[in-house]
């Protein structure tokens, strides 16, 4: 049974209902009708938490996506048929959301003034690093990318999500941009994250499934802590929020 991602329709709730259609050992998992924890994906981690039922508590301590998503748990899970209210780590989810947003933020400035695509990225609750093709960022690039980026905060742009059909996306949309070609050949709808410009063109559209903030404000500060060589062509930068 496929797991119904409700992290992709909403990723601002924090606690919910579920039902347990399979409960596995070794490691101990369970698997919801339906969930908000975010499984790892995209260079974002998994969501952590807790299930409750009955007036027990199982510490959520991995989320992974296979065939479905799986819930890994510290200890015997509960079983098939139970109801159970998951809650998460808020914490640590909003702070994934903030650099998550701020990194396609980044990825749209990069393209836009230094001509310089995203080829990955990785990002934690307390710092993140994108992987870009550049030669090579001087400090004074560092420091007009970090004023940049906080501007563009400043902004109140709004950040929105809607689905696509992929051969549409592929014929109507910027591939450079929206990076389609990164995903499996076997994702056939695409979930579309957009970040507002000035005028009716978006700022930024990517294809993604990760969560992400409603407004570049709930960012925060960016600072821009360094930078290193990924290799022939391309940069790494790192950076922070406060």
């Amino acid at each position: 049974m496929e797991t119904e991602a409700l992290y992709l329709e909403d990723s601002s709730v924090r606690a919910f209902e579920a039902e347990v259609v399979r409960a596995l050992d070794g490691p101990p998992r369970v698997v919801l009708d339906r969930t908000h924890f975010y499984p790892e994906g995209g260079g974002q981690p998994a969501d952590r938490g807790e299930l409750g039922a009955d007036g027990r508590k199982w510490a959520v301590v991995d989320v992974q996506k296979r065939d479905t998503v799986y819930h890994e748990l510290e200890v015997e899970p509960p079983e098939a048929g139970t109801t159970v209210s998951g809650e998460l780590d808020w914490e640590r989810r909003y702070a994934h959301m903030r650099y998550h947003t701020a990194q396609h933020l980044l990825s749209a400035l990069l393209l836009e003034d230094y001509d310089a695509p995203t080829r990955g990225n990785q990002l934690y609750a307390d710092r993140a690093r994108i992987d870009v093709e550049h030669d090579r960022f001087a400090e004074a690039d560092l420091a007009d990318v970090e004023t940049a980026m906080n501007d563009l905060v400043e902004d109140d742009r709004a950040v929105t999500w809607y689905t696509m059909d992929r051969e549409r996306a592929e014929r109507e949309l910027d591939p450079e941009r929206t990076r389609i070609e990164l995903l499996p050949d076997s994702i056939r709808e695409l979930r579309i994250v957009e970040i507002a410009g000035t005028g009716e063109e978006p700022y930024d559209r990517t294809a993604c499934a990760g969560t992400h903030v409603r407004n570049t404000r709930e960012i925060g500060e960016v600072r821009v802590t360094g930078r290193e060589t990924g290799g022939s062509g391309r940069e790494r930068l790192h950076f922070e929020l406060e």
